[in-house]
């Protein structure tokens, strides 16, 4: 067990508040009895605001994939300019080449429903109104640690 906690106290103690692994208003530490080593005990600040991040898994049917290709691409660079959004990613499965994964990542509900109100997103909107998709579902989380925070 020492060894244990002897490890975790050389990662939390190495760990800044500006480090890519933790958001800046994270704090961490670990008190080791055993050695009578200590720092401080862990505090978190409330966040003013937590991002929200939307998942989104795509199927896209097999003759309209390189529309929808063009069509994100476009999205996704305009999405990234958007006041609020922190991050927007285009992933693609390697084992079904027509299923998509988007990664999106808004400061909070006023960026989302701007971005629902942009001319990129509604090319999006329309390819699936179109029936260019098999399914999409959405996911919205709570963005707790994340890149760059």
């Amino acid at each position: 067990m020492k060894n244990f906690t002897s490890i975790l106290s050389l990662i939390f103690t190495t760990l800044t508040p500006t480090s890519s692994f933790l958001p800046s208003h994270h704090y961490l530490s670990v008190t080791d009895k055993t050695s009578n080593f200590q720092t401080a005990t862990a505090t978190t600040t409330s966040l003013s605001a937590t991002p929200i991040a939307i998942v989104v898994e795509a199927e896209i049917k097999e003759d309209r994939v390189d529309e929808l290709l063009t069509l994100i691409e476009t999205n996704a660079k305009s999405s990234r300019e958007e006041p609020g959004c922190l991050r927007f990613d285009v992933l693609r499965s390697q084992d079904q080449p027509n299923k998509f994964f988007f990664y999106e990542v808004y400061e909070d509900a006023d960026a989302i429903a701007f971005h629902k109100t942009q001319p990129h997103y509604a090319l999006w909107n329309d390819f699936k109104e179109s029936g260019g998709t098999v399914s999409s579902v959405s996911y919205k989380t709570d963005g707790l640690f994340l890149t760059g925070s």
